[in-house]
């Protein structure tokens, strides 16, 4: 991968980051507005489970970003776009689909076969 291609991938990983931050700090907005307690136990039912799910959502964009910043350091040393399993190139197809991605197509594959394997048993 050539300059170019890291600089491009950097952008775009520290663009998502970014954009995730934006929405976490909206939503810690949103929940510490909190408003007034419905009086009603069906309206304060949906709430709560809005709150619930907006913290769900948050939590698996805090996950997230933890991986953007692992492939950031990954670009810093110089081994991003590499499999962590058999050390070829990810090839651009899958970084542009999927920036984060630690693992060839082959790889992958590879590990949900035998993820699933010893699941079912």
């Amino acid at each position: 991968m050539n300059s170019n291609m890291t600089e491009y991938f950097r952008q775009k990983l520290l663009g998502w980051r970014n954009d995730l931050l934006n929405e976490s700090n909206e939503t810690l907005q949103h929940l510490q507005e909190g408003g007034d307690p419905e009086a009603d136990i069906a309206d304060r039912a949906s709430t709560e489970t809005e709150r619930s799910l907006e913290l769900r959502t948050r939590d698996r964009a805090r996950k997230l970003i933890a991986k953007i910043d692992s492939a950031i350091d990954r670009i810093n040393e110089g081994s991003y776009g590499y499999c962590e399993e058999t050390s070829d190139p990810i090839s651009l197809s899958r970084l542009e689909a999927r920036p984060i991605a630690t693992f060839s197509l082959e790889a992958q594959e590879r590990h949900e076969r035998l993820e699933k394997t010893h699941r079912d048993d």
